[in-house]
């Protein structure tokens, strides 16, 4: 039996730490709230403070992995991450476990065409900047011989409980049968990662020695635009489809006067307002890991709106 020590009890953190549970190993899911799945025995909810790396060493004793899967508020990632990284990376190196983090494409940046792996990082802003330093930070570290390290990198979530472009703002409102409005642009290719993909490569990844070393892109369903999903989740939830549009700039510059979250659009707008697309093909190809069928994948978020509207 492996101990797993994951930080963050959010839909990643929790749903890694359901999987481990059910195979029978011991889980520790650390997060602020001391929050968590309670229907799964076997996993033991701890309240800490993540940035505190001599409380997490010690949650981390005898760990064979440590699970980076915190999220801190959208707008603070340039103040929050650091000091929570530094305390992850340092925590893994004095306990021994292996350092697994979920992360995302930001540190890429703009590019045309294709993302890999191997696609330079090249942030473009404070956000991809200090997601992008992070893994160069811990991948130092394993270059170094000081501890093993792996990052499994998602494009935008979808699924239960995720916060995303395709989430609480959309589909209740195309589960009323009302129109939607989505950041522009509606019509270009984009990927999307269900929540439960990226919980079932984290798992993977942390207890495979093939994984660590480098950095892994969460399988993933073919691209779509954002109106192509908005009316297969319609097609799916067996309503009529709902008319799509984009919303202004202008009332976007505006509502970020006052939402803090919604202040920092601007500087990741490039990724809806041109192709953004992942290929994961490394990862399906080395861990035999497929995505969820796309029909599975709307299926699994409409269930879920659906239960949370009653």
């Amino acid at each position: 039996m492996t101990k797993h020590v994951i930080v963050g009890a959010g839909p990643i953190g929790s749903g890694t730490a359901r999987l481990l549970a059910e195979r029978g190993d011991q889980v520790t899911l650390v997060s602020r709230s001391g929050s968590g799945p309670d229907e799964v025995p076997g996993i033991l909810r701890v309240r800490a403070d993540a940035t505190d790396a001599t409380a997490l060493t010690d949650l981390a004793a005898g760990a064979g992995v440590l699970y980076n899967c915190a999220n801190p508020p959208y707008h603070r990632w340039a103040k929050d991450w650091p000091p929570l990284a530094h305390a992850l990376l340092a925590a893994a190196q004095r306990s021994g476990a292996v350092l697994a983090t979920v992360s995302n494409l930001y540190g890429y940046g703009r590019v045309d065409g294709l993302m890999t792996e191997s696609t330079p990082l090249n942030p473009h802003g404070p956000k991809g900047r200090v997601r992008a330093q992070m893994w160069l930070d811990a991948l130092s570290a394993h270059q170094a011989g000081r501890v093993r390290v792996t990052e499994i990198r998602a494009s935008d979530y979808i699924g239960p409980y995720a916060q995303s472009h395709l989430g609480a703002r959309v589909v209740p409102r195309v589960l009323a049968g009302k129109g939607v409005q989505v950041l522009s642009s509606a019509d270009s290719l984009h990927t999307w990662t269900y929540v439960d993909d990226v919980a079932r490569l984290l798992a993977t990844a942390g207890t495979d020695e093939r994984a660590w070393g480098r950095p892994w892109h969460v399988p993933s369903n073919p691209p779509r635009t954002q109106r192509e999903a908005v009316d297969e989740l319609a097609q799916a939830a067996g309503v009529a489809p709902v008319k799509v549009g984009e919303v202004p700039s202008v009332l976007l510059r505006a509502m970020g006067l006052f939402n803090p979250v919604i202040r920092e659009l601007p500087e990741v707008a490039y990724q809806l307002q041109q192709p953004f697309v992942m290929d994961s093909s490394a990862a399906q190809d080395t861990f035999g890991s497929k995505p969820t069928p796309w029909p599975e994948v709307l299926a699994a978020t409409v269930s879920h709106y659906r239960r949370q509207g009653r």
